[in-house]
């Protein structure tokens, strides 16, 4: 099942990205309701509506059609958002939300900041991620990390 969501997206990265989102991730599997191919997009320019995710699947379903990914094999075509409270877990979730207002919390304390801190991510690499807080820019490493999400005012 993870061969045909990689065909998938190999197939529909070009596609999605020409119309101005990002293909975060593609899904394909067994729901109560029988098999489902989930596109994840992000819009590139602001926030993903229902309007960018109905103009992605009706892009998408003739190439899926004729690209066949399942051989024959029904499944439910489904395009959604990654969400705002989607962890931030890799280069490409850092990437896209450098610059914006993160929370994050530590395994174990780290620093003076006990297990949690929320600041700006300025930067990123493999190692650690660069935050600025209120007081000071601080260099976390990412092992350290139990949990990283973009930080929500309501």
């Amino acid at each position: 099942m993870k061969n045909i969501a990689k065909i998938v997206e190999n197939e529909l990265t070009p596609i999605v990205n020409e119309m101005g989102y990002d293909l975060y991730a593609v899904e394909y599997v067994k729901k109560q309701n029988g098999m489902n191919l989930t596109l994840f997009i992000d819009n590139l320019s602001g926030a993903t509506t229902i309007d960018d995710c109905e103009r992605v699947h009706r892009a998408v379903d003739t190439v899926l059609d004729n690209l066949n990914p399942t051989g024959d094999v029904p499944y439910y075509l489904n395009v959604s958002s990654i969400g705002l409270d989607k962890p931030l877990t890799c280069e490409k979730d850092y990437r896209r939300n450098k610059g914006k207002l993160v929370d994050i919390k530590f395994f174990t304390p780290f620093e003076s900041f006990n297990k949690e801190l929320t600041g700006t991510l300025l930067d990123y690499d493999d190692q650690s991620l660069t935050i600025q807080t209120k007081a000071k820019q601080v260099l976390v490493p990412i092992k350290r990390i139990a949990l990283c999400k973009l930080h929500l005012d309501f």
